[in-house]
């Protein structure tokens, strides 16, 4: 049986008040920056039949004074039932879908003295993922086959790779020498007469397109 209050030494009523009021704070805290998709409540689990203290961002219905959860109740009479439950499917009466969270706080004899549960709102983020969905599908196999790459970037991109995989370093890092034999390279291969060339090799070697033409001379 859970002591009543008035039973509850001062000192430790004291220490009780402060306890509840921090945790009050982090409470409208959290329901303030997770508003308004997030209930929060406090629950009081040394009186179980009025175990609501607070609630933020009310989405549930329920009211400060209502009793424990099941839950609740599972750590009032277990002080060894895990402390933090995270991310577990929950529902509001209504029907709606939740995703819970629940943190529960001890005291100093390792009893069970509050709980801070977290209840989020999954529908409006359950519609939002199904118009996301919507807009970034793309027709595969009806749409007519197309790439806003200029042709022949990806050869040029690939021979540079290449270039400097020989050298034992990347593109960037390839000297003034090195970007001038293999722009020779580039021009021999044919590669200089793709459209834009010069903003496709300065973008991949990390250059300006004015070093481009001055390497290439």
């Amino acid at each position: 049986m859970s002591r009543s209050r008035s039973s509850v030494p001062i000192k430790t009523a004291a220490e009780r008040k402060l306890l509840f009021d921090q945790l009050q704070q982090i409470a409208q805290g959290l329901g303030e920056t997770f508003a308004p998709f997030c209930e929060v409540v406090l629950h009081d689990l040394t009186d179980p039949r009025n175990a609501i203290v607070a609630i933020h961002n009310n989405l549930s219905g329920r009211k400060v004074g209502q009793g424990a959860t099941e839950l609740g109740l599972a750590r009032i009479a277990d002080p060894d039932y895990p402390q933090v439950i995270a991310n577990y499917a929950n529902s509001f009466a209504d029907g709606r879908q939740a995703k819970s969270t629940s943190i529960g706080i001890k005291g100093a004899d390792g009893a069970y003295v509050a709980a801070l549960c977290l209840n989020v709102d999954l529908t409006l983020f359950q519609g939002l993922q199904s118009a996301i969905g919507q807009f970034v599908s793309v027709d595969a196999q009806n749409g007519p086959r197309e790439s806003l790459t200029p042709v022949g970037a990806d050869a040029i991109r690939a021979h540079i790779d290449r270039f400097a995989a020989r050298r034992a370093t990347t593109p960037r890092a390839l000297t003034t020498e090195d970007r001038r034999s293999l722009l020779r390279e580039l021009r021999d291969a044919g590669c200089m007469q793709v459209r834009r060339s010069s903003d496709i090799i300065a973008a991949h070697l990390g250059v300006s397109r004015a070093t481009v033409y001055a390497d290439a001379r």
